[in-house]
């Protein structure tokens, strides 16, 4: 039989926004025990499962801070997963795009992945554990050529699947399977609110990424690793 992800902990960043809360919701529903790790003191008023006795919030915890991430994963118990949703988006043509700009789309996507995912293979590793890691790129890591405006963020999730093959590649010995999702536009209240007039059954639904993710964090994962899973729904 398949093991569960019953008592197993996991790490959701980004949980507290709308793809975060359908994600801890999916893995609550399969028994997992979620960490999500928050930027602000108190958690926002949005979030439906603040006081879920198998959800545990850490407050001021700055992703892409090198220290603050260690001492995060570090008082964690034995970690099974760690599911790095955080991140950010922006536009702008490439002529206006100010080099502060730029490097805030690589930290806020880049590094916070890449120094949750370090955090997380060092408790992995220290626990002889064959976890999981799950990235979040972007269609527009994968196929930049699509639209315009969108140089720095799409340098910054082409980096996130680049970090998450590399990744792989030099775990795969060792048990733990890395692998991302590549979403095209997720239907949240957010993108609705900013694209009025699109199709939004041509979305991808917050319950059909959640879905992906679970699996590829769940030990019913067993032989994917290095694969950058695309979430086009129908556009």
């Amino acid at each position: 039989m398949t093991e569960t992800l019953n008592g197993r902990h996991i790490v959701v960043t980004g949980g507290t926004g709308a793809l975060g809360g359908a994600v801890v919701g999916r893995l609550l529903e399969q028994g997992a025990i979620c960490h999500v790790p928050n930027a602000h003191a108190a958690a926002p008023p949005h979030f439906p499962f603040a006081a879920h006795a198998s959800v545990h919030l850490a407050h001021n915890v700055d992703l892409s801070d090198s220290a603050k991430v260690e001492a995060f994963y570090h008082q964690l118990p034995e970690l099974w997963a760690s599911i790095h949703l955080a991140g950010g988006f922006t536009m702008a043509p490439v002529e206006k795009i100010e080099s502060a700009s730029f490097a805030e789309m690589m930290d806020t996507n880049a590094r916070t992945a890449f120094l949750c995912s370090r955090a997380a293979v060092r408790s992995m590793l220290a626990s002889n554990t064959a976890g999981r890691i799950v990235n979040v790129t972007a269609r527009a890591g994968l196929e930049p050529r699509r639209g315009s405006g969108m140089v720095a963020y799409a340098a910054s999730k082409a980096a996130v699947a680049a970090m998450t093959v590399a990744m792989a590649e030099e775990l795969k010995g060792k048990g733990i399977l890395v692998n991302a999702v590549a979403p095209s536009t997720l239907d949240t209240p957010a993108n609705r609110a900013d694209m009025p007039d699109a199709d939004f059954a041509k979305w991808v639904s917050l319950e059909a990424a959640a879905e992906a993710i679970a699996y590829l964090a769940s030990p019913a994962n067993q032989a994917m690793s290095g694969t950058l899973v695309p979430l086009y729904g129908r556009a």
